[in-house]
């Protein structure tokens, strides 16, 4: 087995325990930012309030107080701000069911809203929306310890998902850096991919089956135990990315692998982006298999978490840094594998310096330098999140063209991301919102990803922010199609409006 010994070992020192950053900054309302037109929907009245009382009690209900309405009025990034006056907290699919025909016939708009992670806006009202919580839906119904196969209501988070799934041996497919707060059903109605792609996929091929109202209340059973199932269409993929304009999750059946008995994870720094596309290539001729996470920070990202969080990096200096983690069955095979390949990619020059290490707390610390910047970036004061595909050959191109478009306007401008993916975070922060840096950003960030044959949204979905932007990586004809679909199934238009379809 190789020794470690070129490589610089892991600091001990202890880094401080994550915590979320609240600005006391409020954006200003959507509506008004935007110039968004209400549309021809009803007023909420105060019979209205009434039947929702008589369906779910007054206690979970929130009007009135614009403290207790605030958190659900404002997205994560504070960015976009909604006027809900109203929020039902059902406890069940049948009062959901309940709640959307009523809203229906009534023609009241209602925005669906899981842990409120999102980052395009799809979560918060963009008007007077009633706010439908899904965080009483909160139930893991079953685990199955043979199959893996995971059963649960949507408003279950997924960080505590995972952690009961792992009492019985399995692990969920997805692992996001809001897992302590977002939902599953959220991360299904956006289709979330997260730090594991490269090894389990979207949650597209992982989601067995769901459970979904429609506008009408009408309940869709689409729950499966079965992988293969092709009995005519796959009516369950018109909810898994659809951002809840089409129907509201209740319910997820996900197949989850086995826990690896063994897992490490390296920090690896370069001097080019150059050496960092030849260092994944290695990876996947050389780890194969037991490959789980390829992740790359440029500078400018780990400079930010590490100054606004007061972490400890154990290797600096360096443009560009890589998170490598393999996971697997055999622990001395994998470090077999796992020493192979770090030799490999430092005799060939193309890593200068790195750490490795198979010690969960130590691992945890890494991934904390990962994991934390995209809240770290947000105690700049304002930040523009652009979350794209592009081809890995032009991956980071754009980070240096934006730079060099609004640099002098920007705080700081970086990029990183699941570069097993082809899943870049483009970020420009600024001290606070800016008009002038909002219109050089857009639509060039995304006209230029559509140029590159890229994709406008990689894993956060089109929500608010990027209507105006579908067309950029949607032909006319798929549009079109989409259209017919929400018609279909919500001709009233009440479901998440002003989201997705603009």
């Amino acid at each position: 087995m190789l020794r470690p010994y070129y490589l610089r070992k892991l600091s001990s020192c202890f880094l401080p325990t994550f915590c979320t950053y609240k600005t006391s900054a409020i954006p200003e309302l959507t509506q008004v930012r935007y110039k968004i037109k209400r549309g021809n929907y009803g007023e909420l009245q105060d019979k209205d309030v009434t039947f929702f009382e008589s369906l779910i009690g007054a206690t979970n209900i929130l009007q009135d107080c614009q403290d207790d309405l605030h958190g659900y009025n404002v997205d994560f990034l504070r960015s976009v701000r909604g006027s809900s006056k109203l929020v039902l907290r059902p406890g069940s699919t049948q009062e959901i069911s309940e709640i959307l025909k009523y809203c229906n016939q009534r023609r009241l708009a209602v925005c669906p809203q899981g842990g409120n992670t999102g980052l395009v806006g799809g979560s918060v009202p963009v008007c007077d929306e009633i706010v439908l919580s899904l965080a009483r839906l909160n139930k893991i119904l079953s685990i199955d310890d043979i199959t893996g196969i995971v059963a649960c209501e949507s408003g279950v988070i997924l960080e505590n998902l995972d952690a009961k799934t792992r009492e019985a041996g399995y692990v969920v497919p997805l692992d996001l850096g809001a897992k302590s707060s977002c939902h599953i059903g959220g991360n299904v109605s956006t289709n979330a991919g997260g730090l594991r792609v490269i090894r389990y996929g979207n949650l597209h091929g992982s989601v067995l089956g769901v459970e979904a109202v429609l506008a009408n209340g009408q309940v869709v059973d689409l729950m499966s135990d079965f992988k293969k199932d092709n009995t005519g269409y796959h009516l369950k993929h018109l909810f898994i990315g659809s951002e809840g304009t089409l129907g509201v999750v209740t319910k997820v059946a996900i197949l989850c692998p086995a826990i690896s008995d063994s897992v490490n994870v390296a920090f690896l720094g370069l001097n080019s982006f150059d050496a960092v596309l030849k260092t994944l290539k290695n990876a996947k001729r050389h780890l194969g298999e037991i490959l789980s996470s390829c992740e790359m920070i440029d500078a400018s990202s780990l400079a930010a978490t590490t100054e606004n969080f007061n972490l400890k990096t154990p290797i600096e200096g360096f443009p560009f840094y890589m998170l490598i983690e393999t996971s697997g069955s055999n622990v001395e095979h994998d470090m077999e594998k796992l020493n192979g390949f770090l030799q490999l990619v430092m005799e060939k020059g193309d890593v200068a310096d790195g750490t490795y290490t198979s010690e969960p707390g130590k691992m945890l610390e890494i991934w904390k330098l990962r994991e934390f910047i995209a809240t770290a970036l947000t105690k700049d004061g304002y930040c523009f999140k652009y979350d794209i595909s592009l081809p890995l050959r032009s991956f980071y191109e754009i980070v240096k063209v934006v730079d060099k478009r609004v640099g002098h306007l920007a705080k700081r401008v970086c990029g990183y991301g699941h570069l097993g993916d082809s899943n870049l975070h483009l970020n420009v922060s600024c001290p606070e919102y800016s008009p002038e840096l909002h219109k050089q950003l857009e639509p060039f960030v995304y006209d230029y990803t559509s140029e590159l044959k890229g994709s406008v949204s990689a894993e956060h979905g089109i929500g608010f922010l990027k209507t105006k932007y579908l067309a950029h990586s949607k032909r006319p004809e798929a549009i079109k199609i989409m259209r017919d679909m929400k018609l279909l199934l919500d001709p009233n238009g009440i479901l998440n409006p002003y989201k997705v379809l603009n």
